[in-house]
């Protein structure tokens, strides 16, 4: 049945869901990369797709700008529609100095300064990793495509302009291979509700270099990366079979 954010029907979803963060993104993943679509969600405009990707069903669905905003759809399509796998499609900026522009980020863990999973943990630091199938998944679907993949933490902000300018050279010191806004939050449902969790993200910019992506480019470095994301669910299915 439906839930407060989401107006899809019972088994309306894959249980693989693709969530990038911009709704008309899930649009265009959906209409470019899969067959046989149609809109499950447009509660609020965040449009939910399902259809299939070389006849594996699977459906795409955008989670907002934020922590909170990624909670929100993640837990309710892992609680009430029965979502296995979640994978993060975004972008992120970079600090280190061999994460350049075009690179693929993956997360494998992802720190974050947002209370949610001390909130969720009881007060205690709690560790936001992926899983671990998805993400070598991922790193072999990058590298047959020959594309540069860097696999580490990344640091999930709560907010875009942060006025603590420092925080990007300490990122650089502790090796943060991208900066971003949900991946902590994301692993943290994850983890609560018994769900995979990954993210993988094109560096759009470096926020020391001062480097970022035209448009043009933005959109040939995200569609290297969703042929990554959909081998790694198709590298998934094969692993378990």
């Amino acid at each position: 049945m439906a839930t407060p954010h989401i107006n899809a029907a019972p088994g309306d979803f894959a249980d693989t869901v693709l969530m990038p963060g911009d709704p008309l993104r899930a649009k265009y993943i959906a209409d470019t990369y899969l067959e046989n679509v149609r809109q499950v969600n447009d509660v609020r405009n965040m449009f939910g797709y399902t259809g299939t990707y070389q006849g594996r069903e699977i459906s795409v669905m955008g989670h907002g700008m934020g922590i909170p905003s990624v909670s929100i759809y993640a837990k309710e399509l892992i609680t009430d529609y029965g979502v296995k796998s979640l994978i993060r499609v975004g972008s992120c900026g970079a600090v280190r100095d061999d994460v350049n522009v075009r690179d693929v980020v993956i997360g494998m863990g992802a720190s974050t300064d947002s209370k949610v999973n001390r909130m969720r943990f009881n007060d205690h630091d709690f560790a936001a990793i992926a899983d671990f199938e998805l993400t070598q998944h991922a790193v072999a679907a990058a590298k047959a495509k020959n594309v540069p993949v860097k696999v580490g933490n990344i640091f999930s902000a709560d907010l875009f302009y942060n006025p603590q300018t420092e925080m990007a050279e300490m990122l650089k010191r502790y090796g943060i291979v991208g900066v971003e806004m949900e991946a902590a939050g994301l692993y943290g449902v994850a983890a609560e509700f018994g769900a995979r969790a990954m993210t993988i993200c094109t560096v759009s910019d470096h926020i020391l270099k001062g480097e970022s992506l035209s448009s043009a480019d933005r959109q040939t470095t995200f569609d290297d990366m969703m042929l990554i994301a959909l081998d790694t669910v198709l590298r998934d299915d094969a692993a378990r079979a």
